[in-house]
C-alpha cells in the first residue's frame, strides 16, 4: 500500500512515534522500497513481517519508530540492541531507516534518525553502529551530518 501523496500535506503534521502491530503492512511496503535498493538484501514480506513482529513482541531486543501521516506509516527506522565490551555498556544497531521515496526531502529522515538517536542514548547505549550501501551517498550525507562517522571495520557476513 502507498502512503499518501505528500503533494500540499504540511511535513509538520507527521508524527513519529513508537511502530506497533497495526503498522507492520505499511512497514513491509517500506522495507520492501529498502531491500530493493540494497546491494546485499531483497524484499521477502513474509520474512519482513516476521522479523518485524519479533522485535515489535520483545522490546528488549529493539525498537521501532516510524513517521506518520493519515495514520500511516512513511517512515522507519529499527534499533536493535547489544552489549559492547569495548564500551562496557549497552549498545546499539541502527536498522532498516527508510524514508517512503514520496516523502524525501522534506526532513523527515533526519527527524527520525534524531529521535531514534535520542531513544537509544535514553535507553542507556554508549554508541549507535550502522551499515549503509557504499554508493548511497545520500545516507552518508545523512548520517554524517547526524554525528555518524565512517568505521575503519569492515562488514563480514555469515548466512545460517
Amino acid at each position: 500500500m502507498t502512503p499518501l501523496s505528500p503533494s500540499g500535506a504540511d511535513p509538520s503534521l507527521v508524527q513519529i512515534r513508537p511502530a506497533c502491530l497495526d503498522d507492520v503492512r505499511h512497514l513491509c511496503s517500506l522495507l520492501a522500497e529498502l531491500f530493493t535498493q540494497e546491494a546485499d538484501f531483497a524484499p521477502d514480506p513474509e520474512r519482513q513481517r516476521r522479523g518485524l513482529r519479533l522485535i515489535l513482541a520483545n522490546p528488549e531486543a529493539g525498537r521501532i519508530y516510524c513517521a506518520t501521516h493519515s495514520d500511516a506509516a512513511i517512515a522507519m527506522v529499527a534499533i536493535l540492541f547489544t552489549v559492547s565490551t569495548a564500551e562496557g555498556s549497552r549498545a546499539a544497531w541502527l536498522e532498516d531507516m527508510v524514508v517512503h521515496p514520496d516523502w524525501r526531502g522534506q526532513r523527515i529522515g533526519r527527524r527520525l534518525l534524531n529521535h531514534a538517536v535520542t531513544e537509544a542514548r535514553m535507553a542507556g547505549c554508549a554508541r549507535i553502529t550502522l551499515l549503509t550501501d557504499g554508493d548511497n551517498s545520500r545516507a552518508m550525507r545523512l548520517y554524517g551530518d547526524a554525528g555518524f562517522e565512517r568505521s575503519a571495520m569492515v562488514p563480514f557476513r555469515l548466512k545460517l
